[in-house]
């Protein structure tokens, strides 16, 4: 077996997972993540990126929401570096992708972002209510 991923989602799974465990050869590495962020964590992380970026603008500070996210990740404690671009006028980010995050440092990150806001003056729209 070359790579694999299994996700546990009952005891099927388990007994899958027992399996794979006892048939594998000595060296193999196994390793246990929490559940990666959903779909509307990451959709309600652009959002709120998006009213930052759209604030933040009319200061001053007009950053991409791309730039805002790497900010966010840098300031809540992740890992976040810039090496020169290979034409030498760009930087490139290097650290950890929000897509890495589990489901609970997702939340994490959401509720820093608002936070921020917060004391930042930020008015964060809520999609739900635009649809209504």
């Amino acid at each position: 077996m070359g790579r694999a991923l299994l996700i546990l989602n009952g005891p099927a799974d388990r007994t899958k997972a027992i399996h794979w465990i006892s048939k594998a050869p000595v060296g193999t590495r196994v390793e246990f993540k929490a559940s990666k962020r959903t779909l509307p964590q990451n959709d309600k992380l652009w959002a709120i990126l998006t009213d930052v970026a759209t604030h933040m603008k009319k200061l001053g500070r007009d950053y991409t929401t791309e730039e805002w996210k790497l900010l966010f990740m840098h300031a809540w404690g992740r890992e976040v570096r810039f090496l020169p671009g290979l034409d030498q006028k760009s930087v490139v980010p290097v650290g950890q992708s929000s897509s890495d995050l589990s489901k609970d440092e997702m939340a994490d990150l959401i509720e820093f972002i608002f936070a921020w806001g917060a004391e930042n003056g930020i008015v964060f729209n809520d999609p739900r209510e635009e649809a209504a």
